[in-house]
């Protein structure tokens, strides 16, 4: 998005951003509006967020008085795990739902997301250049700002975007009519629907052979498993030297327990492959051992944990624990008892103190430091627990004596049968009935769906596709600069314009005009020049020309002597009176319907059920192929 002027964020990270109504949010009072706002979230958060494991950044807010309008907001790197990003766009619209004086904007590094995931409904209008500011989750609904009265007449796709100002003031006074469409509004919650359950859906707890320090660590701090994963995945020669001693957590030590991880974490830990170095100590059994993944898991964890505390700084842990001394903490944890965090249990109680070491630990995370204080790393912390947590061998042990199951993990395996599940949920297809199908497969069918999409006409951003989605106010089909050009009458057919302007869909205006400008005098040498542009466009663009392209052309040269003869041929028949005698072979008539419909066909039959060009573009123009029924029978009856 570097090209629009918006300001670029990192690979993989998200933005987010709480403005309060226009009316209440200049001054002072919007900035203690704002800041109690944050705090109130933080808290209404905890419970949902003290177990939740983030993959590299937590979900953070602060107060940004520098831009304008002032707002809360933070951005979150969000790494391989992608449903760390879906699952903020859910707080988000649940922290809108729940503040209704909050209106939200939420972006990552390819911009408008959420436009992105409602593509296929979007009003023809809307293009990344002009939404920037136009998508707001407000009182817990997506809403989108509308092109203004004289740019909706005019429906430029250049039109400038509003200010968040000028957002806010739409969105207080026009919420209702600044809903977004419901198809838009269905594509989008789709892909957050299921939370706050799918959290726990997400984890995957699995059995690892571990020192007992890295267990008794994890105990007190289980999202300190995640910079532990990473800090192995993204290991380099320099990182590995720390792993060749082992100062920190030696192997002599070693419990069985069960960790914690998101399915992203526990996927990047067990696909790699990796043998430890001699010299560290930590051996594995044989791979036909009943425990050989509870061995190899535990050692790639501890090398993780290993590597984070070769890195730690030389600090003093106490100034950087001081975030939970302050006043900030205070109050945090008075609202905590006043939203019944602790559910009623006795303080200094087990469950109690589990839960403490939860709010603790989420607060370390998404809380904004107070100015002075040192951010924590996680090797710092990692020592810090080390030393003040006592570790009992015995117990633990008596503990891997009882263990749960760990999680079967067959999901890191995908049949082609899932795929295709998958795929088509994500499409929103549903498999049609036999009768459709049929209805659907006739080659009448696929002749008249393709006249309609050629019968339409294109300019250099390319051909207009059906549109299946909900149409806009300012839907047309095409700018008038092009409604004015009407091909009007020619020696050539209809038939053969279109299958001209089939052949081009990124086909540049000053084309089309010389095309429309010669049309009264086509012979064969314009009609060579003609195709020599089309292949040149092509290549000149480094794409190659689809084969059913090719085919056409054939048989657009079969039809463009068969045409320019019979108009001989009539001109001589109606000079002379006389008949015309034997047809030439070479001239005979071409059925232009049958023909395309025999070219696609056998290209598509090419493909061999697999994805190419042609079914892509095809489908996308609502255009549906049946199966080769010869080829499915020739298979099946080779492998029987």
């Amino acid at each position: 998005m570097e090209g629009l002027g918006r300001p670029m964020l990192a690979e993989d990270v998200v933005r987010y951003r709480f403005f309060a109504e226009a009316a209440a949010a200049a001054g002072e009072r919007g900035e203690a509006l704002l800041r109690r706002c944050a705090e109130a979230i933080v808290v209404r958060l905890a419970p949902l967020l003290s177990s939740y494991i983030w993959q590299r950044q937590p979900f953070r807010l602060s107060y940004v008085p520098a831009e304008t309008p002032a707002h809360i907001g933070g951005t979150t790197f969000f790494g391989d795990n992608l449903e760390d990003e879906w699952f903020i766009v859910y707080l988000v619209r649940e922290i809108t739902r729940e503040f209704p004086g909050l209106a939200a904007r939420i972006e990552d590094n390819d911009g408008e997301f959420l436009l992105i995931e409602a593509a296929d409904f979007l009003p023809k209008w809307l293009n990344p250049e002009n939404s920037e500011n136009r998508v707001f989750f407000y009182k817990g609904e997506l809403h989108i700002i509308p092109l203004s009265e004289t740019e909706e007449e005019e429906c430029e796709p250049w039109a400038a975007s509003p200010t968040v100002s000028q957002a806010l003031t739409l969105l207080s006074s026009r919420s209702e009519e600044l809903l977004a469409a419901e198809p838009i509004r269905t594509a989008v919650y789709k892909r957050i629907s299921g939370y706050p359950d799918k959290i726990q859906a997400s984890f995957h707890r699995a059995h690892c052979y571990l020192p007992a320090g890295i267990v008794a660590v994890l105990r007190q701090r289980p999202s300190l498993v995640a910079p532990a994963v990473q800090a192995f995945y993204l290991r380099d020669p320099v990182d590995l030297r720390a792993c060749r001693s082992f100062q920190t957590f030696p192997p002599d030590e070693r419990v069985m327990t069960v960790v914690t991880f998101t399915k992203c974490l526990y996927a990047q830990l067990v696909q790699q492959k990796f043998l430890p170095d001699k010299r560290s100590g930590y051996t594995l059994p044989l791979p036909s051992h009943p425990q050989y993944k509870a061995y190899e898991l535990g050692m790639k964890l501890a090398h993780g944990f290993e590597i984070l505390c070769s890195k730690c700084s030389k600090a003093s842990p106490d100034s950087k624990r001081n975030v939970l001394s302050g006043p900030l903490w205070e109050r945090f944890l008075r609202s905590l008892k006043e939203k019944h965090y602790f559910k009623g249990e006795m303080e200094g109680s087990v469950k109690y103190l589990e839960l403490l070491r939860m709010a603790e630990d989420y607060f370390q995370q998404s809380v904004t430091k107070p100015e002075g204080s040192v951010e924590v790393n996680p090797g710092d912390e990692i020592l810090t627990l080390l030393q003040s947590t006592p570790v009992d061998l015995k117990e633990l042990e008596r503990e891997a004596a009882c263990l749960p199951p760990d999680d079967d993990d067959s999901w890191l395996e995908m049949t082609p049968d899932d795929l295709d599940q998958l795929l088509k949920e994500a499409s929103n297809e549903s498999p049609p009935s036999s009768s459709e199908e049929e209805r659907k497969h006739e080659l009448e069918a696929v002749a008249e769906s393709m006249k309609a999409f050629v019968s339409k006409v294109s300019t250099h951003e390319g051909a207009e596709m059906p549109c299946f989605g909900v149409m806009c106010k300012c839907c047309v089909d095409r700018p008038s600069v092009l409604k004015t050009r009407e091909l009007g009458s020619s020696t050539l057919s209809t038939d053969i314009k279109k299958i001209i302007l089939s052949r081009i869909f990124n086909w540049h205006e000053h084309l089309v005009t010389k095309y429309l400008a010669c049309q009264d005098s086509v012979g064969r040498s314009e009609l060579c020049w003609l195709q020599d542009c089309f292949f040149g466009v092509f290549f000149s663009c480094g794409l190659p020309l689809p084969f059913c392209f090719l085919n056409l052309f054939i048989a657009f040269d079969k039809t463009f002597y068969f045409l320019q003869a019979s108009s001989v041929n009539a001109t001589a028949s109606q000079n002379t009176g006389s008949d015309s005698g034997a047809e030439d072979p070479e001239l005979t008539p071409v059925d232009v319907d049958m023909n395309l419909v025999a070219n696609l066909l056998e290209s598509y039959s090419a493909q061999s059920g697999l994805a190419g060009p042609n079914s892509n573009i095809l489908q996308s123009m609502g255009v549906y192929l049946p199966q080769n029924a010869d080829r499915v029978g020739s298979d099946k009856g080779a492998t029987e």
